[in-house]
Formats: C-alpha cells, structure tokens, sequence
C-alpha cells in the first residue's frame, strides 16, 4: 500500500511540476546479494531452506532477477521513447512450484512438500505485462535461475550452510 501512495504522490508531483516521469515497479526480487545482511525476500527463500517452513503456502508471488531490475531502471532513463509504468516481473509462481524448483536445485535442504492449504484450490498465478520492458529489449533471466543464484549467494555470504546427511541446518543472521 504505501509504494502505490508512494508513486501516485510522485505522479501528482511530475504532472505539477511538468517532468517526464517513468516508474520501474519490480515485484520481489531475487538474485546475488551485494549487502552482506538478509532482506526480506531471502527470508521468503530461506525459509523453505531451512526447514521452518513444514507447509507451504497456497498462494503466488511474482519475481524478478535484481540484475534485470538494474537493467530495466537503465533501459528507461536511457532510451527516450520509454514513458509510463514498467512492471519488472519475469513470472509468477504458485508456493508449491517454487519449492519444486528449490528441492530440484537443492535437494539437500529439507524442503516442504505439503501445501498449508489442501482444501481449497490452488491459488492461479498473477498475470504481469512485461511486455513494455521486453519492447526496450529486456531479456529476463529465468526464475529458476535467479533462485539457484540467490541460494548460492547465501551460502558464500554465511547465511546458509550446505548441510551433511547428518546435520541440521543452521542460518546466521
């Protein structure tokens, strides 16, 4: 709620004062981490990692790689055909597809196979236009390869160990 309240008082203020705004409006980003603390979308990864989570969730998340959404702010202050809003999303996922692709990567972590959520429906996928971002020519780097990156990269960075057949996971904040 308060990025949407964020980006229409910057709206307001561009119509005001007569300036050329374009906004970038990522979903959760994933990716190699450049500070050296958890965020709070690896903490939306580690927890199915380390073993917190016993369920999964019957819901959806978009993602986006944080280099496309580097590129995507590049891409719009540089060509000056770019106007309006960009939706940075690669794809949407339901919980249970991600933790697929976490246990076909990892399947040493002891991932969840359960949804929380088994009465209703699964949850559908929201639908993102990333079109407008592909036009400027963005190629998105596939979710499944930015959630590998953003396990390796918690690892190298301390926050996840490898576990052994016998150990248990530890995560270091």
């Amino acid at each position: 709620m308060g990025k949407a309240v964020a980006e229409q008082a910057a709206w307001d203020t561009a119509k005001e004062k007569g300036v050329d705004l374009v906004v970038v409006n990522p979903v959760l980003v994933l990716g190699p981490l450049l500070q050296p603390t958890i965020n709070a979308s690896t903490v939306h990864i580690l927890k199915y990692l380390t073993g917190s989570a016993k369920t999964y969730a019957n819901a959806t998340q978009a993602y986006a790689d944080v280099r496309d959404v580097a590129l995507a702010h590049i891409l719009v202050y540089e060509r000056p055909e770019a106007s309006g809003r960009y939706i940075c999303s690669e794809s949407s996922l339901h919980r249970g597809e991600l933790v697929e692709i976490l246990a076909k990567h990892f399947p040493e972590y002891p991932m969840p196979t359960k949804c929380k959520d088994e009465k209703n429906p699964r949850a559908k996928p929201y639908i993102f236009s990333n079109q407008k971002l592909k036009d400027l020519g963005l190629e998105f780097t596939p979710v499944s390869h930015s959630l590998y990156e953003t396990v390796k990269s918690l690892q190298e960075k301390g926050h996840l160990t490898i576990p052994k057949q016998e150990d248990s996971i530890a995560v270091k904040s």
